[in-house]
């Protein structure tokens, strides 16, 4: 029998990923990929204008990977790249207005979404998780 911590990480991993998928399958009809829509989401979400690195770090990509996807992401006129005024190898990938409106729509998807999900949840028991699940991440974040 598994133990409570790996019956955890499988239960963590699972979830991620079926909650993407599901996200995924709302978000079809936008023309846009999981890793488009997940590109736009923490670009919106950022306080700080992400440069192509942070960007790449924070979708857990490689550079190459991210500079293909901020490609088609400019192709689409969903983002454009801006240089750094210090240091000109820095591109900084901002949203355009075409860009904004997808996250809208992106954004009014997830939160119906969790929502759904999260109706009846009990708030005290997902207070919990929340809790742990944040302390887990302090932990993980310190061990890197």
């Amino acid at each position: 029998m598994a133990s409570n911590e790996e019956r955890f990480s499988m239960a963590l991993h699972n979830t991620t990923r079926v909650w993407r998928q599901a996200l995924d399958r709302r978000l079809k009809d936008l023309g846009v990929s999981q890793a488009g829509w997940m590109a736009i989401a923490n670009i919106a979400k950022s306080k700080d204008a992400l440069s192509q690195i942070e960007l790449a770090n924070r979708l857990n990509v490689e550079g190459p990977t991210v500079v293909s996807l901020v490609d088609r992401l400019v192709k689409a006129d969903l983002v454009e790249r801006v240089p750094s005024e210090t240091d000109r190898r820095i591109k900084y990938v901002m949203l355009t207005d075409a860009g904004q409106a997808i996250y809208a729509k992106v954004k009014a998807v997830a939160d119906a979404y969790r929502k759904q999900v999260f109706a009846g949840v009990d708030k005290d028991r997902l207070l919990v998780a929340v809790e742990v699940l944040e302390e887990l991440q302090a932990r993980v974040e310190a061990s890197l």
